[in-house]
């Protein structure tokens, strides 16, 4: 029906670990897919990969490579189940730029460093996520370059490009995490390296405490607190200042003596929330992001097979 061999066909699933699906629901549209494609049935593919998704999740960048002007989309799936390495997502991008199938792989592998696998919503994951990047070439033909080394110069702002496209993607699973009402930027410094810095940040970000705190539109600082002291790398808490927005909280770990309740209380009812702790002991930095956790994610989960 595609006109290619079997080893040119990608698998990606998703739905309820255990149960096969069955591909009679499916196999009859095989094969007019490439004959009714057009190029432009993106968000109609974006849909048909949703699951407890409320939207589809698109994103796009034009830049150029060579002299020519070259395309970047991306679709994905995901909003429970969602914990690095990208859990239950699916994901796919696709480019006319000529670029090699091994340039590809060293772009994915950076690119998803700070983006896929920074996000979370429950930090849980699956057997079954999938992040696919194609390159049809096309844009050969207008003359831009074929890229055969990660290293071409030439590569610097499609790689940025490409980094935009998946942060966006990433971003709107976070948002659009099961049940969530609030988006939680959380980001730490002053850890011992950016690994470090990276786990503490995910600790604050998985922490069901802290979730529910923001879900709550309480500024309980002291739940981050625990968050970075059961993170299990190196802390001071004498050292430890938060930051909920541009709000400290807490300064050498104790309250901040300019703390205002009122403005923090007015700063938890925004839809984005920004959370950020200086650990006071070095010079890494991460920053990842999640959403709160609310009981319409118990709703959603208790009732997914019903």
């Amino acid at each position: 029906a595609a006109g290619c061999t079997p080893d040119q066909v990608f698998l990606a699933s998703t739905g309820v670990i255990g149960e096969p699906l069955d591909a009679g629901k499916f196999s009859h549209l095989l094969a007019g897919l490439v004959k009714d494609g057009r190029p432009d049935l993106w968000t109609e593919a974006a849909k048909a990969i949703m699951t407890t998704d409320t939207y589809p999740k698109l994103a796009t960048a034009t830049v150029k490579l060579g002299d020519a002007d070259v395309t970047i989309n991306g679709i994905a799936k995901g909003a429970g189940m969602i914990a690095p390495d990208m859990a239950t997502m699916l994901s796919f991008i696709a480019t006319d730029a000529p670029i090699a199938a091994a340039v590809l792989q060293d772009l994915l592998s950076r690119g998803t460093a700070k983006t896929f696998n920074a996000v979370t919503v429950d930090s849980d994951t699956s057997t079954s996520d999938t992040l696919l990047m194609f390159a049809t070439g096309t844009a050969a033909r207008r003359g831009a370059p074929d890229i055969t080394d990660a290293g071409d110069a030439r590569l610097g702002a499609f790689r940025r490009a490409l980094g935009k496209v998946l942060k966006s993607l990433a971003l709107q699973v976070v948002r659009d995490g099961e049940g969530a009402r609030k988006q939680v930027e959380v980001t730490v410094i002053g850890a011992k390296s950016a690994h470090s810095a990276k786990r503490i940040a995910l600790s604050i970000a998985n922490s069901p405490l802290v979730k529910t705190a923001v879900a709550g539109e309480d500024a309980n600082w002291g739940r981050v607190v625990m968050a970075i002291g059961k993170a299990g790398e190196p802390a001071d808490r004498d050292l430890l200042s938060i930051w909920f927005g541009d709000i400290r909280l807490a300064h050498e770990g104790e309250r901040d003596a300019a703390y205002s309740e009122e403005a923090t209380s007015a700063y938890m009812k925004r839809d984005e929330i920004r959370i950020r702790a200086d650990i006071g002991i070095g010079r890494g930095k991460a920053t990842v992001w999640t959403c709160d956790l609310t009981k319409e994610y118990v709703a959603i989960n208790g009732d997914y097979r019903s």
